[in-house]
């Protein structure tokens, strides 16, 4: 099976190497089969259990910095940066 899957993904593995291949992915895979066994079911008694709203932080009203300090460094004076087009 890893040979196959060596196969399609095009790589190039020597015997030894396809041997250590094998028993990573044994382990991957018992490790996922673990994985599954965790209960994953939502209650939303437990959600957000750890949080507490005493220990937030108090919204504060805050100045934000100037439009004209943020453009200064662009290059487009319509009030927006733009960047090089990257896709076709």
């Amino acid at each position: 099976m890893v040979k196959y899957l060596a196969q399609l993904s095009k790589l190039k593995f020597s015997e030894k190497e396809l041997e250590e291949v094998a028993k990573q992915m044994t382990g991957i895979i018992s490790l996922m089969d673990k994985v599954k066994e965790i209960d994953i079911s939502y209650d939303p008694l437990l959600d957000n259990k750890n949080i507490y709203l005493n220990d937030l932080r108090k919204d504060e009203k805050k100045e934000s910095m100037p439009t004209e300090k943020i453009l200064s460094n662009a290059v487009n004076s319509n009030n927006c940066f733009v960047v090089p087009k990257v896709v076709e």
